[in-house]
């Protein structure tokens, strides 16, 4: 039973015993997770667990993430408020306009997953020390690719991997994990085809999880958990497009 909180603890669930005051569950072997509304005001819902494929997008089917350091237990996570795009109101930039149209880089779907989620681990950022994208993050979401529900996009320079990012895909909604660049607006032009092309299937939303300005600059907004989890519900309820990707080309004009 959760000390801080006045609803019972979920079945299958429990608070870490080393932390009665701390109001977050712990996850057991039983395969649930607590309703997301529980979670703490900074989005945190629950620690421990697995990373098995069964857990992972019982997870992402209920708006909760995984988000972690090496060393420390699996951190579970639903923001409130989320993140979110919806493809038709992808924005773009005049000077990312210009660089589209001079197809500087190759860009395709589901070539080179590994290496993907390999660079996003390994490429430096600003403010952030060692990287959440741990060996076993990884290892996990290589099987989710194998099994078509994690999908990569590569923006190649020459035979280069110049830049890319990757997600999950369930229903008609993609939820964005990483991206990475090693030449100027690789990521960014990977993550245009991709909207453009999920605009194209029919998504309803891609989850960018917590908010930066960098997304918001391509038109994603805030909106509060409880929209979100309508937005997903629906988006859920849409037929799959689970299964490979390609390798497929993203080439080709844009219009804007």
């Amino acid at each position: 039973m959760a000390t801080n909180c006045a609803l019972p603890t979920p079945d299958g669930l429990q608070l870490p015993a080393d932390d009665p005051d701390m109001p977050v569950f712990q996850l057991t072997k039983k395969l649930t997770f607590p309703p997301p509304e529980l979670a703490e005001k900074d989005g945190l819902l629950a620690v421990g667990g697995d990373l098995r494929e069964k857990r992972l997008l019982l997870a992402y089917s209920a708006g909760i993430f995984p988000w972690y350091s090496e060393g420390y237990p699996i951190l579970w996570w639903s923001p409130d408020p989320r993140l979110i795009l919806v493809p038709g109101d992808l924005k773009v930039t005049r000077s990312l306009r210009q660089s589209l149209k001079k197809n500087i880089f190759r860009v395709t779907a589901d070539t080179a997953f590994e290496r993907v989620i390999r660079s996003c681990a390994e490429t430096p950022r600003k403010k952030e020390k060692g990287t959440w994208i741990t060996e076993a993050m990884i290892e996990a979401y290589i099987g989710l690719h194998h099994a078509g529900f994690a999908h990569s996009i590569e923006s190649w320079y020459g035979d280069e991997l110049a830049g890319g990012l990757y997600g999950i895909s369930l229903g008609k909604a993609f939820f964005g994990e990483s991206m990475f660049a090693k030449k100027s607006n690789a990521s960014k032009i990977a993550f245009v085809k991709l909207v453009r092309k999920l605009a194209e299937w029919n998504f309803q939303l891609i989850d960018c999880q917590v908010t930066t300005q960098h997304l918001m600059s391509f038109g994603a907004k805030e909106v509060s958990r409880e929209v979100f989890m309508k937005l997903l519900a629906n988006a859920l309820a849409m037929p799959s497009d689970a299964g490979a990707w390609g390798p497929v080309s993203l080439q080709g004009e844009l219009s804007f």
